[in-house]
């Protein structure tokens, strides 16, 4: 009787389980005629919707949802942050927009440093001299100015109302109160905001309401990207900054602008695929990529087989390499070499380095196994598509989990900690993943190198994938794989996200796998040709959508490794 107790609560859970995927999208593609959103809270989604339905464009629908997810998912959405924004016109236009976050005026080359060239206590990922310029309202306001539609006032707005009304807490939210109730005597302004009456943690069902965040986006709503970076926001952070030892001045906010880039261009297989140029290393690295496997019949090989998975990280590792030695803010670097590194030929020469049935090394003796230098999984990504077919993939982020975890008094939003994305110290590189070369060293309103990745894959001009993913450096490589998943294994969205994933960056000179999705002889076969494996409970979250080239409908998934996420259509 007890067996059989289990096996009826066992096939309950698994009912369930694949029935929370059903409904957020998961395993099954959320068809949809008109347009679509994807993204990583089911109230963003659902905000982003409303917009397509009221006439909104594609870059309307990613504003008011980016703006939701600042109110309903603290831990990547964002005001305190950066990101960037890919756009592809139905009509083959194409351009994206830059505002990731900048160093400030004072900071240094060695600012994080002791006396023995040592990080001095992780200050270039805690505290706020981890916190760069925030850009995210600057790239949204620039991105309306050119493509919007409706009224800023009307995508900011159903934030605002989020913010005032509340929202219901998830776990994973209910975990940062117990750790900010852990930590609230060091984060004052943030237990003021995630404790109930700033004292007790928030419980899985309370209704979370940010008043301090809802006033500062009402002026975002009457004043546009000046409501943060002039007046009484900028006033909050600039006194907040001087009051606790950070270096953000009034000076800094005024002078923050995004901009308007080239999108940089690759061909895979007769698709086109659209991304970011630098300080994004995502558009390159995918490119470069695809353009080394384009030579290899995956198809053939089959999905997730050992043979496959060798070429696809042989792949990985010369992109993280090539990733490392030369790319950074292209505003504050004089050469690096984009059209090499993306052409056919460059990839021609790398694949002479690839040997069928042996891998390479990554320059890895005395590697100890020590954990690679912390690029947080806390992004979100969104993708969007409207009833033209145009479309957007926009990715941004605070950097880690809730980002440096420091509530601006008074503003209501966290602070990121991106400054820890530069290399802190200039000219060291380890085979434990951290990296110290020229491109990516710290200057005053540099921008640090990011391996966000939104990117979209047209056929013909026209948008057929819209694709994106948080995850820290495995961003690059979730994408990649969704991609090949498409492309290569014919799969449709849902089933291409839902796929077991991998990474490999060069340094350190491991392979992670999911701990799921694998047979025991693929990772046999695999490890006999030299490869090193180790496991990671999962990768990356990835939001997309599919437009069929020849019906125009929509498909959308929202990963089911995100709790709330949801692909939501009309």
């Amino acid at each position: 009787m007890r067996h059989f107790t289990q096996f009826i609560l066992s096939a309950f859970i698994i009912l369930f389980f694949n029935l929370q995927l059903t409904a957020q999208g998961g395993r099954i593609p959320v068809p949809a005629k008109n347009g679509m959103v994807a993204s990583s809270h089911y109230l963003a989604s659902e905000v982003g919707k409303d917009i397509l339905v009221q006439g909104g464009t594609a870059v309307d629908a990613s504003i008011a949802t980016a703006f939701a997810l600042a109110v309903s998912l603290p831990s990547a959405g964002n005001i305190g942050g950066g990101g960037f924004l890919v756009y592809q016109g139905s009509n083959g236009e194409s351009t994206s927009f830059n505002f990731r976050e900048k160093a400030p005026l004072a900071a240094t080359r060695d600012m994080y440093l002791d006396e023995d060239g040592n990080i001095k206590d992780n200050s270039n990922h805690e505290g706020l001299l981890s916190v760069g310029v925030p850009g995210t309202v600057a790239g949204l306001y620039k991105a309306h100015q050119k493509y919007g539609k409706l009224s800023w006032s009307k995508l900011v707005q159903p934030a605002i109302d989020i913010a005032e009304k509340g929202f219901p807490v998830s776990p994973p939210l209910a975990g940062f109160s117990n750790w900010v109730f852990e930590n609230k005597d060091e984060y004052k302004s943030t237990a003021a905001i995630f404790l109930k009456n700033g004292q007790t943690p928030l419980e899985n069902g309370d209704i979370l309401i940010q008043k301090d965040l809802a006033e500062t986006l009402k002026r975002i709503r009457d004043k546009g990207a000046d409501g943060f970076y002039k007046g009484k926001t900028a006033s909050l952070v600039a006194d907040f900054m001087k009051a606790h030892g950070g270096i953000i001045t009034k000076k800094d906010l005024n002078k923050y602008e995004a901009e308007e880039m080239q999108t940089i261009t690759g061909n895979y297989r007769g698709y086109e695929i659209i991304g970011m140029r630098p300080p994004s290393s995502g558009g390159v690295a995918i490119i470069e990529m695809l353009n080394i496997l384009e030579a290899y019949d995956l198809e053939e090989m089959g999905h997730n087989s050992a043979e496959s998975l060798h070429f696809i990280t042989e792949a990985m590792r010369r992109a993280f390499a090539d990733r490392a030695q030369f790319l950074g803010d292209l505003n504050f670097n004089e050469y690096v070499p984009i059209e090499e590194l993306t052409s056919k030929e460059y990839a021609g020469k790398l694949r002479e380095g690839i040997e069928n049935e042996k891998a390479s090394k990554s320059d890895s003796a005395n590697f100890n196994k020590a954990h690679l230098l912390y690029e947080s999984p806390q992004t979100t990504h969104i993708s969007v598509v409207d009833k033209e077919g145009n479309a957007v993939s926009l990715t941004y982020t605070l950097e880690q989990s809730y980002g440096s975890k420091i509530v601006v008094e008074g503003a209501g939003f966290l602070l990121n900690n991106e400054m820890g994305d530069f290399n802190a110290i200039p000219g060291y590189t380890d085979t434990k993943g951290r990296i110290g070369t020229r491109p990516n060293q710290i200057e005053p309103e540099k921008r640090m190198l990011s391996s966000m990745s939104p990117t979209i894959v047209a056929k013909d001009g026209k948008p057929v994938i819209v694709i994106g993913s948080p995850g820290g450096r495995t961003i690059i490589n979730t994408v990649l794989q969704v991609i090949i998943n498409m492309i290569d294994y014919k799969m449709d969205i849902a089933k291409a996200i839902e796929s077991s994933r991998i990474h490999h960056q060069w340094l350190p000179d491991v392979s992670y796998f999911e701990e799921w999705g694998f047979s025991p002889d693929t990772q046999r076969i695999y490890k006999e040709m030299g490869h090193e494996i180790e496991t990671r409970n999962s990768q990356g979250r990835a939001m997309g959508i599919f437009i069929d080239p020849v019906t125009g409908m929509l498909e959308g998934a929202a990963d089911s490794r995100s709790y709330d996420g949801k692909a939501v259509g009309y």
